[in-house]
């Protein structure tokens, strides 16, 4: 009887740190709320300690809660962080529209909110360097300062 309770106890041991040398679990245990560490290597940041440990950098904000730290810039080479178990941020922002705009080709133009000489030029000429010529044909003495129903020569 006590030679039967023994195998039991060394089969379930083995069992256990299979799967724990696995990565898997094991129903009814619970791994939850460990807490893993991480020594800072030289230039390291805290982005990049997240990318490793969760696969997006996104969650640096929660090693930086989890270690109390008042500044998230300023760790150091040596410095140990706990990395807290939890799941991996994704990023929610929008997409840019890659919309093209039509290319202009008459001798003047209307200028519209939004438009930058740069802007104009690379829908005239295809090279937004040419911004130059616009402003000096114009006469412009801020060609930072152009507003929307202006009308501008387009030197061809």
């Amino acid at each position: 009887m006590i030679l039967g309770a023994i195998v039991i106890v060394v089969v379930g041991v083995l069992i256990v740190n299979y799967f724990k040398e696995k990565g898997s679990t094991i129903p009814g245990l619970t791994t939850e709320g460990t807490v893993k560490s991480h020594t800072v290597a030289k230039g390291e940041t805290l982005w990049a300690i997240a990318e490793k440990y969760y696969g997006s950098g996104y969650n640096w904000v929660d090693v930086a809660n989890a270690n109390k730290l008042t500044d998230a810039g300023q760790i150091e080479a040596g410095q140990v962080l706990s990395i807290p178990d939890v799941q991996a941020k994704k990023a929610t922002g929008t997409s840019v529209s890659t919309q093209t705009e039509e290319p202009i080709s008459g001798a003047t133009y209307e200028v519209v909110r939004g438009d930058s000489l740069w802007k104009i030029a690379v829908r005239a000429y295809g090279d937004g360097y040419k911004w130059v010529e616009i402003a000096r044909e114009n006469k412009l003495t801020n060609p930072n300062l152009i507003h929307a129903g202006n009308i501008l020569i387009l030197p061809r």
